[in-house]
């Protein structure tokens, strides 16, 4: 790889290959992974590990680490997300697991809840109150545990005590202790975040200068687009404070838009091993559509809301990285001890050695011992496919 070169105005021009190893590198995919820090360490590298309901080969939030670690155990990961209240669960780019460090950095979007005119649900007089109360006799506590998450069968038809706990959550006064068969445990702020960190001083500005800089980070260089979308915040707040927010600004081959990269991710060329492994499409390296055309040239789409007959790709596809590229796509479930491919979309014959790796590598981690490949789209790969798994499975 070449050094980025500097112009007269001592801006940054970066190539398009140069830009995408520099996010590949920020997001862990390239070089050696720092195993000593574990998933810890890939939480705070990311700043953000988004949660979803949906669960094929594991849950979004076990997958982040795997695709950079390895078979990390399962229950490794999750203890390292929430012993010793190393993280909380707040709203990011989505849902998402949080550094425990990174609470005050919040406190904008606490408060921006906390003056919200208008809620969806209704909640009953006093029940807020209760809740608060029941949490610091008895927590920490679910939902369920509270009193009843919901009024009836429908999903979104919440109980007074749910709509008042979530609510406590979104303002800070309650926080996501873990996540015990995918129901949220709450406890009182005060009791599970470090007295140090349990505050709301900084101002808006403070907190949204702090998101930025991580977000440049996390993304090593990217467009204010990219920058907002990371902890969602809107443009003309990444507008307001970008200029101070340590990250400097670089043109990008082909991009088209204005970028920002981390200092340091310019100083060093982004060299090592890369990473061969199924992505899940919650993986923040291709959370954000546009960006990861842009990068990749790989249009990435999660279908599992898409009705059944519309799919391309299928319910749950998952991209395929390896050498530093999307090379391919993998539906994927699971009948016992067998990882299913249901659906293979392969960016041609060199991409099949590659997609085998990561089909035998994540059954490894699932405890599958064995791999079957249902579809794929170019039938004429089939055949390769089927044996360069055989091979390995004998």
């Amino acid at each position: 790889m070449t050094t980025p070169r500097h112009t007269a105005e001592h801006s940054t021009e970066l190539s398009a290959d140069e830009a995408r190893r520099i996010a590949l590198r920020a997001q862990g995919f390239l070089g050696t992974p720092d195993r000593k820090a574990g998933v810890r360490g890939v939480l705070r590298h990311l700043g953000a590990v988004q949660l979803d309901t949906i669960s094929v080969l594991a849950r979004s939030h076990e997958l982040i680490p795997y695709a950079r670690l390895g078979a990390v155990d399962r229950k490794t990961v999750e203890n390292a997300y929430w012993k010793d209240t190393h993280a909380f669960e707040y709203w990011s780019h989505a849902a998402c697991i949080l550094p425990i460090e990174e609470w005050p950095h919040f406190a904008f979007r606490r408060r921006a809840y906390r003056n919200r005119p208008h809620w969806n649900h209704d909640l009953p007089d006093g029940t807020y109150d209760q809740v608060v109360k029941q949490l610091r006799t008895e927590g920490p506590l679910t939902a369920t545990e509270l009193g009843g998450a919901k009024k009836t069968s429908e999903w979104w038809d919440w109980s007074g005590t749910k709509v008042a706990v979530e609510r406590a959550l979104m303002y800070g006064e309650v926080v996501c202790v873990e996540r015990r068969g995918w129901k949220r445990v709450y406890d009182l702020a005060e009791r599970a975040v470090p007295a140090d960190l349990l505050h709301d001083e900084l101002d808006d500005t403070e907190c949204l200068r702090r998101l930025v800089r991580l977000a440049g980070q996390s993304l090593g260089v990217g467009t204010r687009a990219d920058i907002a979308d990371y902890h969602r915040l809107k443009g003309e707040q990444v507008d307001a404070v970008i200029a101070d927010s340590g990250l400097v600004p670089v043109t990008v081959e082909g991009w088209g838009k204005p970028a920002w990269a981390d200092p340091a991710a310019l100083r060093t060329p982004p060299r090592g091993r890369h990473r061969t492994t199924l992505l899940s499409p919650f993986d923040s390296l291709v959370w954000e559509r546009a960006r990861t055309e842009r990068i990749f040239g790989f249009t990435h789409r999660l279908e599992a809301y898409v009705p059944k007959p519309k799919r391309v790709y299928g319910y749950f596809a998952m991209p395929v990285l390896a050498g530093g590229r999307l090379v391919g796509r993998v539906d994927p479930a699971r009948e016992g001890n067998t990882l299913v491919a249901k659906q293979v979309t392969l960016d041609g014959p060199k991409a099949v050695p590659a997609v085998a790796q990561a089909l035998l590598e994540a059954a490894s981690w699932v405890d599958c011992t064995n791999v079957r490949v249902e579809r794929v789209d170019a039938p004429e790969l089939r055949e390769p496919l089927a044996q360069e798994l055989a091979r390995a499975l004998t």
